[in-house]
């Protein structure tokens, strides 16, 4: 990360008013935007933090994306789960280094990525998706974050209630399904006694019927809550909150399995 910026690499650009771009290098590419043409051979071997000019006159500050960048601008096949809530997923389902996790959907695999990052080589990760399309995007998604599929991450094609025939085991579960109600007797029946289910669902009626449905199990300790992100505008003569905020996206539920079902 503190090598000069090479070929490959995947950059931020971020114009004066903020504007953000997310880019590959490329020997002999350019780049084009409001603000004229950067070619790539100007941002190659520059330190990350450098300002590089268009043909035009125009400063772009070049950064090494976070995740919460690339989410924001990857391809979409479905709705990514926002950086707010990918945060809030992996600290509140206590996805750790080494945990074997199982996920569904895959979706574009915002959540995906994150997950892997979490767990690191020495996890597991395991994403069902049942759409064709949606997983051909993630694969590109993962493959593109990585620089090719982590060898600790398995993407299968179809149900998640299939992994009841597999005879894997978990430690967590994080479903973003529409009805993840539906799955729950398989996914429960993957999980360790004592594993984190985790559900993302974007309304109160789908929140409704996945914690009931956890409960008439004997779910522990089972929680629902929602993230809002407010940023703040501070310069040296005024502080306040941001006119717009990052207000409802999905709700969170976690809860633990129990030792006897």
């Amino acid at each position: 990360m503190s090598d000069p910026l090479a070929p490959g690499d995947r950059v931020l650009l971020v114009d004066a008013r903020g504007r953000r771009f997310l880019i590959t290098l490329e020997t002999g590419g350019a780049f084009h935007f409001h603000g004229g043409v950067v070619a790539h051979d100007d941002v190659i071997g520059k330190p990350e933090g450098s300002g590089v000019e268009s043909r035009s006159g125009s400063t772009l500050t070049v950064l090494r994306p976070r995740l919460a960048d690339v989410v924001l601008k990857m391809p979409r096949g479905a709705q990514v789960v926002y950086p707010k809530d990918l945060g809030a997923i992996l600290v509140q389902a206590d996805v750790f280094p080494g945990a074997r996790v199982l996920e569904a959907g895959t979706g574009s695999a915002a959540l995906t990525i994150a997950l892997c990052r979490a767990t690191g080589p020495e996890g597991r990760v395991v994403s069902y998706e049942i759409r064709d399309d949606h997983r051909e995007v993630a694969e590109r998604n993962v493959a593109s974050f990585f620089g090719g599929a982590p060898a600790w991450l398995e993407l299968r094609a179809g149900d998640v209630r299939e992994v009841a025939g597999t005879g894997d085991r978990f430690d967590r579960a994080i479903l973003d399904l529409p009805e993840p109600w539906e799955a729950l007797a398989e996914v429960t029946g993957a999980l360790h006694a004592g594993g984190i289910l985790c559900g993302y669902l974007p309304t109160t009626p789908q929140v409704q019927s996945l914690v009931v449905a956890m409960h008439e199990r004997g779910y522990l300790e089972v929680e629902t809550f929602e993230v809002l992100q407010r940023g703040w505008h501070v310069t040296p003569r005024s502080v306040r909150p941001d006119h717009r905020m990052v207000a409802h996206t999905g709700f969170v539920i976690v809860g633990r399995r129990p030792a006897e079902i």
